[in-house]
């Protein structure tokens, strides 16, 4: 597969994962097709195992999404700024704690977006609390899975 493909694979995958903090843009599944894409592209073994470890996240994600309050946060006052300091957030603490530093990276980013919107510490906190249960841990649980695809795709990219 060529630098232009992987290229694109990567845009795609990108996009995704900015789309699973979009409303109406399905985010996780562009990842996926993406990942299965590039397994279709490069038949290598690493490939196709990353397409079957990409599928099975994505259906244990939509089983935890399932279970967990819907997406409204709309209704609770969540705004797009909010929504790009969690997704902030939860990327950089992906890359500077591994993997588990996505979950309190995306915490902190609502909390800054709020503690800048708001002003005050204890509204900032219960604006956190106001959108984790108005659907910030769905879109959490979808985007933690979508990192973790593409931290695989990227393993697997620049592993071989």
């Amino acid at each position: 597969m060529g630098v232009w493909d992987l290229l694109l694979v990567g845009l795609v995958i990108l996009l995704g994962l900015c789309g699973v903090l979009l409303p109406a843009v399905p985010g996780s599944l562009l990842v996926w097709a993406a990942v299965m894409w590039w397994a279709l592209k490069d038949p290598q073994p690493v490939a196709w195992w990353i397409l079957v470890g990409a599928t099975v996240l994505m259906f244990v994600s939509q089983g935890v999404r399932w279970a967990l309050p819907p997406r409204r946060l709309r209704a609770s006052g969540a705004t797009q700024r909010m929504l790009a300091y969690a997704g902030a957030g939860s990327t950089l603490g992906f890359v500077l704690l591994p993997v588990i530093g996505a979950i309190p990276g995306f915490l902190a980013g609502i909390y800054l977006a709020e503690r800048l919107r708001l002003g005050r510490h204890a509204e900032a906190v219960a604006a956190v609390r106001t959108a984790m249960r108005s659907g910030g841990s769905s879109v959490l649980a979808e985007l933690f899975t979508c990192q973790l695809i593409a931290a695989a795709w990227l393993g697997a990219v620049f592993g071989a």
